[in-house]
């Protein structure tokens, strides 16, 4: 079981910022700008590149209610990242799929 899916289950306390039957958000324990939430499936799917097209409409799901969470906390007002790493090159670290949503600050290009 991934520390997502612990997150998931409430054995881990998480700051929960939204939540549906399909997607919990939380916020990043390690935040890399002021306002930095983790939107997880609760479907466990290790990572983007191993999604399959039976997945196309939870991933649609959740880049929507990525999007829904940065309106929520603001940041659509000055603008947010998405990001979603894949590997271990990619700078993945838990083997769940997940965006990040990043914002409250200006963020640089390229990412690193």
């Amino acid at each position: 079981m991934t520390l997502f899916e612990k997150i998931i289950a409430r054995q881990i306390p998480a700051d929960v910022v939204f939540e549906d039957d399909q997607v919990l958000a939380f916020r990043d324990i390690n935040p890399q700008a002021p306002t930095h939430v983790l939107v997880v499936p609760k479907k466990a799917i290790p990572r983007i590149g191993e999604a399959g097209t039976d997945d196309q409409a939870l991933l649609g799901h959740l880049l929507l209610r990525a999007a829904e969470v940065a309106r929520r906390l603001g940041l659509d007002r000055t603008g947010f990242r998405l990001v979603i790493n894949n590997g271990s090159d990619g700078g993945e670290s838990v083997p769940h799929l997940h965006v990040h949503v990043l914002g409250g600050r200006a963020l640089a290009w390229p990412p690193g």
